[in-house]
């Protein structure tokens, strides 16, 4: 039977996203081509929050059900593969023994809701400062009081952290996130054929009706391509929308972009003056087609 879990919480520590972004990079090689995105939640990814100190990563694929193929890679690199672990469509991974170090939960987009339910409440503490005072507080207290009972400090901080959640889901918005992930599920760079590449840039749009439509880029060898975001919009007008509200444009390896001089045409002449395009993400910042085509000759 292994040791329990040592159960400690200190002041905030500004290493923490370093360690993060260190324990990121090691895993992204075992997860290859079903890493969507990797994301540092839990205290840990909250600046000032006193802490359990233990670097959470949520990481989202293309199909958790393959990860299960991977248990070994991941196991080499110190971890525990513990599968489902009490949520299902989730894989749950543990480093560190008593002492633990880092934990994995892993998701597919069919676990939107806990996918959503991780960044609300991680954003939410960031924007609050007296709900994160608040929920230090009574971790320090909890930590003190169950120091290698895990069960014990979870069910004494359940109550308040239920009620942080609900609050979160209310205030969060996770339409930008939604739209990052959908366009990265669809960026599949490949060759189709000596003069054809396509999949390098997905983008994914927004409609009023809530409805979400992808594309990617299509390169050839002269002027016969299309960019992604014609290919969403494409998609849209089949489908009989046109009223488009938000945008992402995913650039290969991840990075957001802006649509070209020819999109921007496009969706100005289509109506589109007041749509948002986002430029960040954490936090959200966006910037309008309109302010994108000052002074546009169709006004």
């Amino acid at each position: 039977m292994s040791a329990p879990q040592h159960i400690t919480v200190v002041d905030y520590n500004p290493a923490w996203p370093e360690l993060f972004a260190d324990e990121r990079d090691l895993i992204a090689p075992v997860l290859g081509a079903q890493l969507l995105e990797c994301y540092h939640i839990g205290s840990t990814a909250v600046p000032g929050l006193a802490a359990k100190p233990i670097i959470d990563l949520m990481v989202v694929v293309r199909d958790v059900a393959k990860v299960d193929a991977l248990a070994a890679q991941f196991e080499s690199l110190g971890y525990e593969y513990m599968g489902e672990f009490g949520i299902a469509g989730r894989r749950y991974l543990r480093k560190g023994g008593a002492e633990r170090t880092h934990q994995i939960h892993i998701f597919d987009l069919k676990s939107e809701h806990h996918i959503v339910r991780h960044l609300a409440l991680r954003d939410y503490l960031r924007a609050h400062p007296a709900a994160c005072a608040a929920y230090a507080e009574l971790k320090r207290k909890l930590a003190a009081q169950f120091p290698y009972d895990i069960a014990g400090y979870c069910d004494g901080k359940d109550a308040l952290v239920q009620e942080l959640e609900l609050k979160a889901l209310a205030w969060y918005d996770a339409s930008w996130e939604r739209l990052y992930l959908q366009a990265r599920v669809v960026q599949r760079p490949r060759t189709i054929g000596r003069l054809v590449e396509t999949g390098q840039v997905a983008a994914a749009l927004l409609t009023k009706t809530g409805a979400i439509f992808t594309g990617v880029c299509l390169d050839t060898a002269c002027s016969l391509g299309m960019c992604a975001e014609r290919n969403a919009i494409g998609s849209m007008l089949t489908a009989g929308e046109s009223d488009m509200t938000r945008l992402v444009v995913v650039m290969p390896g991840g990075a957001l972009g802006l649509p070209c001089g020819a999109c921007r045409e496009l969706m100005m002449q289509l109506g589109a003056d007041a749509l948002e395009i986002l430029t960040e993400r954490e936090p959200v910042q966006t910037v309008t087609l309109s302010a994108l085509m000052p002074q546009w000759w169709g006004h």
